[in-house]
């Protein structure tokens, strides 16, 4: 177990890492929501039908609602307003936004009803962890004399993501959902597929669109998305989600942004500086020193980590 756990990390920490990249591609010639709307139909799909036919049973009416609450949480009111935040603001600065998600996940866990308290290893960790982003970013870019400056609107719906991804990752892991992590995060993509095209149609995505409009590198972008960033991607999520303490799992957004900044700087000509390079070793260390506790607070957090860590 305590393999596959550090093996889903590491998908996490790569893979969604560049899907902000992916993400801006897609954008580029598909609308935002019509795209992730796509995105997980397919993905969803694909996983849907393939745990039915492995045997998995389908999801109760009760495991359907859950399923569309934190469809919804994650897929729309997140993924898909990142996505159109990521029309106004660069790849990079949308992943160091985001990467307020563990701060939000601690949070909302210690005032959950029965949820577990973090340690002040792990509080000690998430704000050295916030201060690698803050010298990521930078003062400058809020005093507007940076040359990358935040889109206000799209600084704020990134924001607004975070916090619904929070949202919804706390009520999925107490959620009724199917036995099956892999039918349940796919009956999460069908119903946030769902949403997120009635979205796209009601927003009028659809008026004047055109897949023969569509650029081969949004193409590429979205077979990205589809095949590695939520088949990939999201079910490692969901995987650890059940399987792994939350402490654990609210770690990988601080590891997601240095890819995300490397990778725009590699292929969408995004800055890289020294001051960047730093803050990535910050946010990196600060990952390794909440990863590094041994001790859980609370006995619930115990009985959590004794099942990640057990063979």
């Amino acid at each position: 177990m305590k393999t596959k756990i550090w093996l889903a990390l590491v998908a996490l920490y790569i893979v969604w890492g560049s899907t902000y990249l992916a993400i801006r591609f897609t954008v580029e010639t598909i609308p935002p929501f019509l795209s992730a709307g796509l995105r997980f139909l397919i993905a969803g799909a694909i996983l849907f039908a393939w745990r039915r036919m492995a045997g998995d049973a389908a999801p109760t009416r009760k495991q359907w609602v859950s399923a569309a609450i934190v469809g919804i949480a994650l897929l729309l009111c997140s993924n898909g307003v990142l996505s159109w935040a990521e029309q106004r603001v660069p790849s990079g600065i949308a992943s160091l936004i985001m990467s307020t998600i563990p701060l939000w996940l601690v949070l909302f866990e210690a005032f959950r009803p029965g949820g577990m308290k973090p340690s002040w290893r792990a509080i000690i960790g998430l704000l050295i962890g916030f201060g690698g982003v803050f010298l990521l970013i930078g003062p400058a870019e809020f005093s507007g004399k940076a040359t990358t400056q935040f889109d206000t609107l799209g600084t704020i719906a990134l924001l607004f993501a975070a916090l619904m991804w929070s949202l919804g990752s706390i009520y999925s892991k107490h959620a009724d959902m199917p036995k099956s992590s892999l039918m349940g995060t796919g009956a999460e993509m069908l119903t946030g597929a769902a949403a997120l095209l009635i979205v796209s149609a009601g927003s009028g995505e659809f008026n004047g669109f055109r897949f023969a409009d569509v650029s081969m590198r949004s193409w590429l972008g979205l077979a990205f998305l589809v095949a590695i960033g939520s088949l990939v991607g999201f079910v490692s999520y969901g995987w650890l989600l059940q399987n792994a303490p939350i402490s654990l799992v609210s770690t990988y957004p601080y590891v997601n942004p240095v890819v995300a900044v490397f990778l725009g700087s590699w292929f969408a000509s995004e800055s890289l500086t020294p001051r960047i390079l730093l803050a990535a070793m910050i946010i990196i260390g600060s990952v390794v020193f909440i990863n590094s506790e041994r001790r859980p607070v609370s006995k619930t957090e115990v009985e959590e980590a004794n099942e990640a860590i057990s063979a």
